[in-house]
């Protein structure tokens, strides 16, 4: 029986100016998503990243104390080489990060300031495409940032912020997810996902033994494939695309991708 072929992914919806990355730890939104964060801002797109710790506890053999500032300053100048001029942290523990109200609430403020139409966040499966298993950062930071989209458009949720609510999330794209639905065609900005991710330099050189830049190659470059392989052979970079329908979602239909 001749084996069934992948799904094609759609292409990403652009009809959206503003978006909200919302992840764990400084480094998730380069691994997963810098070359399309660096094809929307080349197109003028405006994109903030909101980290949910620092890092901290992420680089063998230096104190978290003094990691968290190098990790800082890392992200920082990672976000600028894909257009990216505002990184927020909100301090939550590394390694730690707990799903609950405080964390949709610290979300759901943010996602009302910055008043994105599109909230991009990281894999919040268990697994990562069946090969290993999800950390629990990745998993409850994911996942807080989907249900905060829902909280920051409800008024009577979290409403100590003093803030408007915000409706105007239309979208809600996973990186890195096992279920791609959707892709962006990186083609042109390929070298600055890169060039993103090595500008984590304390950061990859305790990470790997390898040389850095041979690893982030062979890694991204197994990605953008991967993706462009069900995307009319494109370097490209794959989401779990969720349309949101507030008129939907208060009357508790379900929603579909």
């Amino acid at each position: 029986m001749a084996e069934s072929q992948p799904v094609p992914l759609l292409e990403m919806p652009s009809d959206w100016q503003r978006a909200l990355a919302v992840v764990a730890h400084p480094d998730d939104v380069e691994y997963a998503a810098a070359s399309a964060v660096a094809t929307w801002t080349d197109q003028g797109k405006e994109v903030v990243y909101l980290m949910a710790s620092r890092g901290e506890c992420g680089i063998s053999g230096m104190n978290p104390e003094k990691a968290a500032p190098v990790r800082e300053s890392e992200q920082r100048a990672s976000a600028a080489v894909a257009g990216v001029t505002r990184v927020e942290f909100l301090d939550h523990p590394d390694g730690l990060i707990e799903y609950g109200p405080r964390l949709r609430r610290d979300i759901a403020h943010a996602i009302r300031r910055h008043r994105p139409e599109l909230l991009l966040t990281l894999n919040h499966h268990d697994h990562w495409r069946g090969v290993s298993w999800n950390t629990p950062d990745h998993r409850h930071v994911g996942r807080a940032a989907l249900d905060a989209v829902a909280d920051a458009a409800n008024e009577h949720v979290f409403p100590e912020d003093g803030l408007e609510p915000w409706e105007g999330v239309r979208w809600q794209a996973v990186a890195n997810s096992p279920y791609p639905t959707h892709a962006v065609d990186v083609t042109w900005a390929v070298e600055r996902g890169v060039q993103a991710v090595l500008a984590h330099e304390v950061y990859l050189r305790a990470l790997t033994d390898e040389d850095p830049e041979q690893y982030v190659r062979a890694f991204l470059g197994r990605n953008l494939s991967a993706a462009g392989a069900r995307f009319g052979g494109r370097p490209a970079v794959q989401f779990e695309v969720f349309h949101r329908d507030p008129y939907r979602e208060r009357r508790g239909e379900v929603h579909y991708r």
